[in-house]
């Protein structure tokens, strides 16, 4: 990748971006955690060529979740699971609001 296409990826909430190292450090955890919530397969990091956990903003907002959670006194376990069930249903929701949206137009309610 040269330089020009970099720039490209400045803007990519999914490149992964961050070492393992500096990905704890923005989110003042520790390595050991984010190999905990990797365990649980909450994310999975992508490997550099030299097998180097790299992580992506998207995958760093999860980690702050589980965090998040984990400071409030939730078994990491646990946290990872509520997190997947938020995923889950916020998903379900846009899906029933898609469903709607298109039932409406489908069927417009009657002038009076």
């Amino acid at each position: 990748m040269t330089a020009d296409d970099s720039y490209g990826r400045l803007d990519d909430d999914d490149y992964p971006a961050y070492t393992m190292g500096r990905a704890a450090e923005m989110l003042g955890t520790t390595q050991g955690f984010l190999r905990a919530i990797g365990e649980a397969r909450l994310i999975t990091p992508l490997r550099s060529e030299g097998g180097h956990r790299r992580y992506s903003r998207y995958q760093l907002r999860i980690a702050a979740r589980a965090r998040e959670l984990v400071d409030q006194g939730t078994p990491i376990e646990a946290a990872c699971r509520i997190i997947v069930l938020e995923d889950q249903l916020e998903e379900a929701q846009r899906i029933n609001a898609e469903y709607r949206r298109a039932a409406q137009e489908a069927d417009p309610p009657a002038a009076a």
